[in-house]
């Protein structure tokens, strides 16, 4: 990172700073074109090993994507704020971001998958223990991005 003044390393802080995230956008490589996707998520940190859950329709492009690469970049951001200045120079802005890459597999055990949904659901609302329809559960693309590599900045 090239402001390491503003680089994140804290472990508990870069999770906090994910909480705090509503949308995880995911890049894929299409060919040479960069394909990139916004989507609710869920997450979980098991010793260090970060996991994001992802759910979606079982076809389409980003589902095509993950089944040739399994691999996609990530991008996440809150807290944006203008500060403002007397000159176009004089103006910044805060915000925290958190980015990376990591395999992406998809979910098929059932169980696993409500369990997945669940995380998502957890970060969502604030609750878990929800119970999922069968014929949702079996009609949904659930798939896991486990971190690789991962980059937090924070600006103030």
């Amino acid at each position: 990172m090239r402001r390491k003044d503003r680089e994140v390393t804290d472990s508990a802080k870069i999770d906090e700073i994910i909480s705090s995230c509503d949308v995880c956008r995911l890049g894929f490589n299409d060919n040479g074109r960069v394909y990139i996707v916004p989507l609710s998520f869920g997450f979980e940190n098991d010793g260090g090993r970060r996991i994001f859950y992802f759910h979606s329709a079982r076809e389409g492009r980003k589902i095509a994507l993950i089944r040739e690469t399994h691999y996609a970049g990530f991008e996440m951001d809150t807290g944006y704020k203008l500060n403002e200045g007397e000159t176009a120079c004089d103006y910044s802005a805060r915000f925290q971001s958190v980015i990376g890459g990591g395999r992406v597999d998809f979910i098929e055990d059932a169980e696993e998958k409500r369990r997945a949904l669940d995380m998502i659901m957890l970060k969502n609302t604030g609750r878990g223990g929800w119970e999922f329809d069968e014929k949702m559960v079996s009609a949904t693309a659930v798939f896991r991005l486990e971190v690789e590599e991962i980059s937090c900045k924070e600006h103030e």
